[in-house]
């Protein structure tokens, strides 16, 4: 298969997972596919894959030491500028994934943080960072409810 065809598939795939989180997050099926770690193995498998074909002992000696160039010389190659781009669906994917199971258990909202992680992964965790914060000291900060609290405590 052509590098071009894996880079395209591993781009469509991911897809749904994202679609599911953002769209439906408290569907029960999105909840089982979230729980699920087979994607995961599916990209990382596809990572090792182009990985092993990019590596050259040029390429691993730049490595080993990188400076800019190199690396800017490394990814003009496009096996391994689509092992990279594999490397950023797993991670985003991952992380968003955190943050829905996040938003899940904590009861936050994450929608926007999630399509903030699908286009740009650490601005998408850096939002929820925030919101998570905002979140707890907005709830932390109001009084009590007024059934819960004696007259003589008010």
């Amino acid at each position: 298969m052509l590098i071009t065809q894996l880079f395209n598939i591993a781009n469509i795939f991911v897809l749904p997972f994202w679609l599911l989180m953002i769209l439906l997050p408290n569907w029960g099926i999105t909840r089982r596919v979230m729980e699920s770690y087979l994607p995961f193995v599916a990209l990382a498998g596809l990572y090792i894959y182009l990985f092993i074909n990019s590596i050259t002992p040029e390429s691993a000696q730049a490595l080993s030491n990188p400076q800019l160039a190199d690396i800017a010389h490394f990814f003009s190659d496009e096996t391994v500028a689509a092992t990279g781009w594999i490397h950023f669906l797993v991670l985003d994917l991952f992380v968003g994934r955190w943050i829905y199971w996040q938003g899940q258990q904590a009861g936050i909202w994450t929608i926007h943080s999630l399509v903030l992680c699908l286009f740009a992964g650490p601005i998408g965790l850096l939002s929820h960072i925030i919101t998570a914060w905002v979140t707890k000291k907005s709830t932390s900060d109001t009084p009590l409810d007024s059934e819960t609290t004696s007259p003589s405590q008010t």
